[in-house]
């Protein structure tokens, strides 16, 4: 059942600034392809264990929201949430920020966890047949921009208004 993707990337920044950056989920929009735009829920408004936040999702034609919530938020070292759907738990998504020589190694990976029948369902609802296929271009495109962000500098504060 699912499939698991993982893709690291060394980035010029330290470990704080780029878990900064990830855990900050309001921010995605400006580094990954297909999330565009998110927000926290449920009365959360920071990155702690058991905060909420939707995230909304396009691909081509196709728009589909999905709720995750915090399961690790350790400053520095590791971010992980789960994606749901209802009492479902279909995903986990984690980041970890390892310092190495010049740099922090950052790894983001992704456990699908959907059967069958959730993958037949998610491809109806995002058009996507092939989802650890599309998964391995989100991370890699997500890492890259993420990179590109933090060693520009432009990494602290927000570089365009996130889509309402």
């Amino acid at each position: 059942m699912g499939n698991f993707v993982e893709i690291s990337r060394i980035i010029d920044a330290d470990p704080d600034t780029l878990y900064a950056m990830v855990s900050d989920v309001t921010r995605m929009g400006e580094w990954s392809p297909e999330t565009k735009r998110v927000e926290w829920i449920k009365g959360a408004s920071a990155p702690v264990v058991g905060a909420h936040f939707r995230g909304v999702n396009q691909l081509g034609s196709k728009k589909w929201a999905i709720e995750c919530v915090v399961t690790k938020a350790e400053p520095g070292k590791a971010f992980v949430f789960d994606a749901t759907a209802g009492p479902l738990k279909f995903a986990t998504w984690s980041y970890s920020f390892e310092l190495q020589d010049g740099g922090t190694l950052v790894t983001e990976s992704c456990q699908d966890r959907r059967g069958f029948f959730l993958n037949w369902v998610g491809s109806l609802i995002s058009g996507v047949k092939d989802r650890e296929a599309r998964n391995k271009v989100n991370i890699a495109d997500t890492l890259d921009a993420l990179k590109a962000a933090a060693e520009t500098g432009s990494g602290a504060e927000p570089t365009h208004p996130t889509e309402s």
